[in-house]
């Protein structure tokens, strides 16, 4: 598989298989990740990942917690503005539409955002955070990281979600982990093989021309 196949693979799995990979596996895909590009050469990452027991009883924890009552960091600016707006709007109405849910079904929604906090069933789970004295440049550097674990795991025939609704339950998540107050929990990774059955699964989020998004100069026709 070349990078350009991992790429159009590579897709938000809410829905998988018990299976388990290797820890080698684990390792090989977050140890070659560290490759990403980091200015400086900060590495501002750290992880953690969990599966089995450590990962069962993890999931308890931030089920008995009380719900926190600020997040660790607003997921999305307030009140956006188009067309941001709209293709988050868009973004919601489609995958709840590939579960059959109607928009005025609050509580199907809530239980099916309520699975990001059992990793859609992903029998391993990855916390990524990072020092919180890092700017935003570092943060980039994190995303970088997280985007070539995706990348590495579908190249592995596994598949992956990037959950930044950690930032919802950090503080059990932190606590369990025993992260040290300097450290911000940033988000979690789902690993695992898709359950190809699953609806929800089949459904791809969309992406806007290139055009209303992109120049480019100096190239010719």
């Amino acid at each position: 598989m070349d990078v350009s196949e991992a790429v159009q693979r590579r897709a938000s799995i809410r829905a998988f298989k018990p299976d388990r990979p290797s820890a080698a596996v684990v390792r090989a895909i977050l140890e070659g990740a560290a490759r990403a590009p980091s200015g400086g050469n900060l590495q501002p990452w750290h992880v953690h990942a969990l599966t089995g027991e450590p990962l069962a009883q993890l999931l308890h924890a931030v089920e008995s917690a009380p719900l926190q009552e600020e997040p660790e960091y607003a997921v999305y600016p307030p009140d956006l503005w188009e067309p941001y707006r709209t293709r988050r709007f868009r973004n919601a109405e489609q995958l709840y539409a590939s579960l059959g849910i109607p928009r005025e079904d609050k509580a199907a929604r809530l239980r099916q955002m309520a699975k990001n906090a059992t990793f859609f069933g992903a029998p391993v789970g990855i916390f990524l955070s990072v020092d919180r004295r890092m700017g935003p440049p570092q943060w980039a550097d994190l995303g970088i990281y997280l985007q070539t674990v995706m990348l590495l795991a579908t190249e592995q025939g596994l598949d992956t979600c990037a959950q930044e609704f950690w930032a919802l339950r950090s503080q059990p998540v932190a606590r369990f982990l025993e992260l040290p107050p300097e450290r911000i929990l940033f988000a979690g990774i789902a690993l695992g093989w898709r359950d190809e059955s699953a609806p929800i699964n089949q459904w791809r989020t969309e992406r806007d021309p290139f055009d209303t998004w992109a120049e480019m100069r100096g190239f010719g026709s």
